[in-house]
């Protein structure tokens, strides 16, 4: 049984992430309230693997989780996308006439701005998570509240769901990293938990503070035929003006890839690959 670490709670989206990366598994969660608790759970236990939130198409990129992944030395072996839908829901008993106040995450609350717009007799209330503000809900028997949350979180808590698809913008789509141990890596690629054949990689770089020193780099893949999908910089704090550049890569060619790490490493300060894996498939 795969024991995998997440930020949330069950039914939360990244326990849907989870599921879906390994639906042909058996998992046990740990549940953890914050992305640093996630890390320091691999830090514990090697045995544990994490899925760990990157970026959403609305909200943009999880800055601070790109620290960490850096900073921990676990290495990413795969990658996970989620369409999010929310639901309202609330105890089997009530209406929406009986709701007063809406309880969510606070991004789940601005990705459904418009749909609490138009429902302003309900108290928007930020919690800590989607899944636990139904879980609340239901094992507290709140009456008057109701939960944003997952239709898969509303089921499991046995919440009445009011109505479904209430996100603003329905190309809502978060993407999850899958993060382990160096040498668990090596054994869920042995155990066919992950595939061997790797297409993708997340590497992260620093470069002289001079003139044309990142376009040289950018030229320099360009050549060997590497696709950046995204590039996020962020402040080298203590180094005025200095930058960690976090660079995501798919490449048809592994030879080719690690041909062009080679020419582009002189050129860096420190250069680290994060991770090498297979880039997601919706019909994996």
């Amino acid at each position: 049984m795969k024991r995998v670490a997440i930020q949330g709670f069950k039914g939360s989206y990244h326990d849907i992430a989870t599921r879906e990366f390994f639906k042909n598994e058996k998992t046990s969660l740990i549940c953890c309230d914050t992305f640093n608790e996630v890390f320091e759970a691999i830090a514990s236990d090697s045995n544990i693997v994490a899925l760990v939130a990157i970026e959403n198409t609305i909200a943009g990129s999880l800055l601070h989780n790109y620290e960490l992944l850096r900073n921990s030395g676990v290495v990413i072996v795969g990658e996970q996308k989620l369409r999010i839908a929310h639901c309202i829901c609330c105890l089997p008993d009530e209406d929406w006439s009986d709701l007063n106040e809406v309880h969510s995450h606070p991004v789940a609350l601005a990705q459904c701005e418009a749909f609490l717009q138009r429902h302003s007799e309900l108290k928007a209330v930020q919690a800590d998570d989607t899944a636990l503000s139904a879980k609340e809900i239901k094992e507290k028997n709140l009456r008057g509240h109701a939960a944003i949350c997952s239709t898969y979180a509303a089921n499991m808590y046995g919440l009445r769901i009011l109505q479904e698809n209430i996100e603003t913008n329905k190309h809502n789509f978060t993407r999850f990293l899958v993060v382990a141990d160096r040498w668990r890596a090596d054994e869920l690629r042995a155990e066919g938990c992950i595939q061997r054949h790797t297409d993708k990689a997340n590497i992260v770089f620093s470069l002289p503070h001079q003139e044309g020193s990142l376009s040289q780099i950018l030229s320099i893949f360009t050549f060997y035929r590497i696709n950046l999908t995204k590039i996020q910089s962020l402040p080298i704090i203590g180094r005025e003006w200095e930058y960690m550049f976090y660079v995501d890569v798919t490449f048809d060619d592994y030879t080719r890839f690690h041909q062009s790490i080679d020419a582009v490493r002189p050129l860096t300060k420190e250069l680290t690959i994060l991770g090498e894996y297979k880039a997601f498939e919706s019909n994996r």
